[in-house]
């Protein structure tokens, strides 16, 4: 199964055309979006062509695709222009291999408080809008950055998980940021 995951779109048009031509051309089975996809937030500048009932009406021409997460900007108002569930604060996703992803968007549960874990889950989360894809100790932390409000001197990104390895892909040049890989 190849996934492919985004965080932080913050009602940027722009960044959501980019996000959702990249996945169309990932082959990507679902797109997990891990919150904070209409509203820019108060301590964000606005995004690049911020338009969030545009963002809503684009996401909802795939929401048989869609697995989301709430973030700390999504509300209830926002659900009322999805035709997709965003309001869990977490999901999780079982792969083949028996791994257990846990995602969320960051906020409540991060790589310092999460849930019980076992030896090679994974934690995927957004909100720091920094990419990560490493592993402490027996626990994967995968990060995908932004795609519309990198931070940290990082471009705009999304996540693949293909093949046993999570990739942060660029948005911009499709390169590689980081990657970890699954395994037991």
């Amino acid at each position: 199964m190849k996934l492919m995951f985004a965080a932080d779109i913050h009602g940027s048009l722009a960044a959501t055309r980019r996000m959702l031509a990249a996945y169309d051309a990932s082959g990507a089975q679902w797109l997990v979006l891990l919150g904070d996809l209409l509203y820019h937030g108060p301590r964000n500048a606005l995004p690049e062509e911020y338009q969030p009932a545009a963002v809503a009406e684009l996401l909802n021409g795939y929401a048989d695709r869609i697995i989301a997460v709430r973030g700390n900007c999504d509300s209830e108002v926002d659900q009322m222009l999805l035709t997709f569930p965003i309001t869990a604060p977490w999901q999780q996703v079982l792969l083949e291999n028996h791994t257990r992803l846990f995602v969320t968007h960051g906020h409540l549960f991060n790589p310092a408080s999460h849930p019980p874990l076992r030896r090679g889950d994974v934690v995927v989360y957004g909100h720091t809008h920094i990419p990560q894809a490493e592993r402490r100790e027996d626990i994967l932390y995968f990060n995908p950055g932004s795609v519309s409000l990198p931070k940290g001197g990082f471009a705009a990104s999304y996540g693949l998980l293909e093949q046993e390895i999570l990739r942060v892909v660029s948005l911009e040049t499709s390169e590689t940021i980081a990657q970890v890989a699954i395994n037991h």
